[in-house]
């Protein structure tokens, strides 16, 4: 079986000062090497005091066994520009982690025992800090797989790729229908 995982991590900057963090999300091929790692380009409100800001070396598209994937961060996925990066690379699989309703599903029992303050924070140790609602959707808007909601568990969904091209006849935002002979950046 082939594997490609997408995973968001924290990830420490080890070519200067080994201290600034970056949110970013990471592609591992089926042969277990890094294929992409995008830093978030821009921390969404608080988070600016902790995580750098990312630069656009990681929005690429990367090919995998099942089709070409690619992950913006969070509210990232709110950047018109952004998106529209990946949607001009051919994207066919597009992943879209985030705490607001995603990727990090928590309870209290799940953190660690010299956690600070976690009686105080966390009292209820069955309590889920982020509830998840992880999904699957289809070209065409459909949910397919899910949510999963306050449960720890597995999505699975068929891909049919030709449900992907049916899309772009349909509106091809970066082809023919943005009318790139009349806009341009």
């Amino acid at each position: 079986m082939q594997v490609t995982i997408v995973c968001g991590i924290d990830e420490r900057d080890e070519d200067t000062s080994r201290a600034t963090l970056y949110n970013s999300v990471i592609t591992i091929s089926p042969q277990g090497t890094v294929q992409n790692c995008h830093r978030k380009l821009m921390p969404t409100n608080p988070e600016r005091m902790v995580w750098g800001f990312g630069d656009a070396s990681g929005i690429k598209i990367i090919d995998t066994p099942v089709g070409r994937g690619g992950s913006l961060v969070c509210w990232e996925n709110y950047m018109p520009l952004a998106r529209y990066a990946m949607f001009a690379q051919g994207i066919d699989i597009y992943i879209a982690p985030t705490y607001d309703s995603g990727d990090r599903w928590l309870r209290t029992s799940d953190l660690p025992a010299d956690f600070p303050e976690v009686e105080r924070l966390y009292p209820d140790e069955e309590e889920w800090i982020n509830s998840g609602d992880s999904v699957i959707i289809s070209p065409a808007g459909e949910i397919v797989a899910g949510p999963l909601r306050q449960e720890t568990g597995l999505l699975l969904a068929d891909i049919e790729l030709s449900d992907v091209n049916a899309a772009r006849r349909s509106l091809d935002i970066v082809g023919h229908y943005a009318r790139p002979n009349i806009f341009s950046l």
